[in-house]
């Protein structure tokens, strides 16, 4: 049984009805979370790059990753388009320019001129990554949805995976062979209108998994 105090009072609601807080606190719960900095090539061939808040990893083998769009915006129609993107790490030094790709530009803008970013050809796909940034996925489109709600009704939110096909790594963050996650300088999106963290060494400890863990095995779908 737990020895950790029981909580006994709360704030509760309902989203449909509202909050009744000062500011929403369902992004600064879920979080804080890895940034989507994206980038993608426009019908004119420029190279837009714009960063995404819901964002994260859904699948091991083969690597898939995700992000979802409130609104239909120049990155999934790019994306759409050409199935294609390359999702760019964002650590403390390139905090600022994540944070003035955010700007709203004209689909024939480059955010990376207007960034001061370099763009690096590409292995598998099209779309440029970050030469900045020291990690960055070239992924080619899997899914693509636009989300519903309980009732089905469909959102404004579009939700793409990719699955990753070329991977690099900034050789200083592999020790003895292993990425080196607490020192890679990464930053992450917290809650509010401004809101960010960093994480450290500091911020590292270990847990081993329970003795006697199964590995996975794929189970096949038996049709209805």
């Amino acid at each position: 049984m737990s020895t950790l105090p029981l909580e006994t009072e709360f704030h509760s609601y309902h989203p449909a009805e509202g909050h009744g807080l000062p500011h929403d606190p369902f992004n600064a719960i879920v979080g804080p979370r890895p940034i989507g900095w994206i980038s993608t090539l426009g019908p004119t061939g420029a190279a837009n790059l714009a960063p995404y808040s819901f964002f994260n990893a859904f699948n091991y083998i083969p690597p898939i990753i995700g992000f979802s769009s409130t609104g239909y915006k120049d990155t999934v129609a790019n994306i759409e388009a050409n199935g294609e993107f390359v999702w760019n790490l964002c650590t403390r030094p390139l905090a600022e320019a994540m944070n003035a790709s955010c700007e709203h530009f004209a689909p024939e803008v480059s955010e990376f001129e207007r960034t001061g970013m370099t763009p690096v050809a590409s292995q598998r796909v099209a779309p440029p990554r970050v030469g900045e940034s020291p990690v960055a996925f070239e992924c080619k489109l899997a899914h693509f949805m636009q989300l519903k709600s309980a009732a089905g009704e469909p959102i404004d939110t579009w939700f793409v995976l990719g699955e990753v096909v070329a991977i690099h790594i900034a050789k200083r963050l592999l020790k003895d062979g292993i990425y080196d996650t607490a020192n890679a300088n990464h930053i992450l999106r917290g809650g509010g209108p401004k809101d960010y963290f960093s994480i450290g060494p500091e911020q590292l400890f270990h847990m081993r998994r329970p003795e006697g863990t199964r590995p996975f095995t794929p189970r096949t779908r038996v049709a209805d």
